[in-house]
This record gives structure tokens, C-alpha cells and sequence, in this order.
């Protein structure tokens, strides 16, 4: 039996490995998550979870959303 990455589960992230990814303070976190930004997240019980694919889009988001050095250069 082959592990394709394709096919396996994205991996769960909790909101302090959240917050060390994106390099913000955990709450944060829990700011944007209580505004409805940030990425997207999700409880499970008790816990809440950020799955790291979600995490990984909303930094690309992010980033093509931020005008790049060159556009600003006159």
C-alpha cells in the first residue's frame, strides 16, 4: 500500500501552532476568528482547529491582496 500525498487527510493544526505559523500572538488569533478573518478554523469538542492547508491558502490570499514592492516604486 502507497501513502500518496494527494490523498492523505491535510494536517491539523491547533490555534497555537496556528499562531506560530502565521507568527502572531494567539489571541490574535482568537480576534480574527471572533471578527470572522483570518483563516479559516474550525471546533472539534472543545478545541479549535486550523487545518494547515486552509492556513497555507489564507497566507497566499493575504499576500496577493499586499500591492508588491515594484507597484509602489515610482
Amino acid at each position: 500500500m502507497t501513502d500518496h500525498p494527494a490523498s492523505r487527510e491535510p494536517e491539523l493544526l491547533t490555534i497555537t501552532e496556528a499562531a506560530e505559523l502565521l507568527r502572531a500572538p494567539v489571541a490574535t488569533l482568537r480576534y480574527w476568528r471572533h471578527l470572522g478573518t483570518g483563516p479559516r478554523s474550525f471546533r472539534l469538542g472543545r478545541r479549535v482547529l486550523y487545518r494547515s492547508d486552509d492556513v497555507r491558502s489564507w497566507i497566499e490570499t493575504q499576500r496577493s491582496m499586499t500591492p508588491s514592492a515594484q507597484s509602489r516604486r515610482v
